[in-house]
């Protein structure tokens, strides 16, 4: 099944940009498969950057020789392009020598290609991040009737483009968490404890949607909270997992220190725990119906006008929100309850913030929210 992609667009229109084009997401979240895509459409010439004659084609070379490898290509398409050694000083040449050459490159780590481009490449680039696919995108391919079907299963399993069209889904959930995205953070020079951080990743994993003590984190693994947070950073940078900060307006009865921390794939959350036990008879249904909304709606982001800030929100009495999108002029609010027959409670929200009412998301309204551009 192929799926079409709606940052598609975006990065075609940013060709008409006299500035490279980057594209970061995790592995396997389709990069590939749309760069070949506008490769096809534009007569580009596409290299992946770990093959060793392009590494070597590509690393200390001269604009020319650059060129001269290039050919008469007028898009350059360069797939984890964090494979080249110094690959921001080369792409800077090539941008500053050969501006009619458009280039687009691709990384899966932005710890690894964003460290390697920020200085050379600094009012040079335009970035976009290409998240597994979302829920609009999917529905759009397979029609509506068939994506509301479906929607227990990508809740289980996650969206992943491999995970969707997948005969064996368990197996390939459990490469595709082990193999292809520890792999980016595991082989990195500051991981000096390998063991510790997938030992931090499950335990995320298992706290996913609850309020996150890094300091109690760090004790359970006797470690340093310090170390703790400079690989949940990684974690970030290898488009793993996100975190979701209060909102703190009032910070007398509002929390303003913790913060909560999702997946952006529930279906990699899920291999990670090692548990695919259906909804219906798991008692973390709540925290994966939750983390599965959120992580939506970050994909949905890209299509709005106006990106909100997120947040959720929680009073000291215990009162909470799980979702509120900050606006300059106004706010959203959003309560998870999977059940729809169970009420949401609101009153403390309605108290302090009378003029945003909160929309009540379950397995009855989430289609509806996550595939309009609202």
């Amino acid at each position: 099944m192929i799926i079409k992609r709606w940052l598609k667009s975006k990065i075609i229109e940013s060709l008409k940009d006299n500035r490279i084009t980057i594209i970061y997401g995790a592995r396997q979240v389709g990069k590939t498969t749309l760069v070949k895509q506008i490769t096809e459409e534009f007569n580009g010439k596409y290299l992946l950057c770990e093959e060793p004659d392009v590494n070597e084609a590509l690393t200390k070379k001269t604009s020319t020789e650059m060129k001269f490898f290039f050919g008469d290509h007028k898009l350059i398409i360069l797939d984890e392009a964090q494979s080249i050694e110094n690959i921001g000083l080369s792409l800077k040449i090539i941008h500053d020598t050969y501006p009619d050459i458009k280039i687009i490159a691709t990384g899966s780590s932005s710890f690894d290609l964003m460290s390697k481009i920020s200085e050379p490449l600094t009012g040079r680039n335009i970035p976009f991040m290409l998240y597994p696919i979302s829920y609009q995108e999917y529905s759009e391919s397979i029609g509506h009737i068939e994506s509301k079907r479906l929607l227990k299963e990508r809740i289980l399993y996650g969206m992943y483009p491999h995970i969707i069209n997948s005969n064996d889904i368990k197996r390939d959930l459990k490469i595709l968490s082990s193999d292809y995205l520890l792999r980016d953070v595991l082989r990195i020079d500051q991981v000096r404890k390998p063991i510790i951080l997938e030992k931090l990743v499950k335990l995320l994993a298992l706290q996913s949607g609850s309020e996150v003590s890094f300091q109690e984190i760090a004790q359970k693994l006797e470690v340093s909270r310090g170390l703790v947070m400079d690989y949940v950073r990684l974690l970030e940078q290898a488009f793993i997992i996100f975190r979701l900060p209060p909102l703190a307006k009032n910070p007398r009865d509002e929390i303003t220190r913790f913060e909560k921390v999702f997946f952006y794939d529930t279906g990699i959350r899920n291999a990670l725990i090692d548990t695919f036990t259906t909804l219906e008879n798991r008692q973390d249904s709540g925290q994966l119906f939750e983390n599965f909304f959120i992580s939506e709606r970050m994909k949905q982001y890209q299509r709005f006008e106006n990106e909100p800030k997120p947040h959720f929100w929680r009073t000291k009495n215990q009162s909470e929100i799980d979702l509120v999108e900050e606006y300059h002029d106004k706010l959203d609010a959003f309560e998870c309850k999977i059940n729809s027959k169970k009420s949401i409670k609101t009153r403390a929200w309605n108290n302090s913030y009378p003029n945003y009412k909160v929309k009540s998301v379950s397995l009855d309204t989430i289609f509806e929210i996550i595939t309009t551009d609202k």
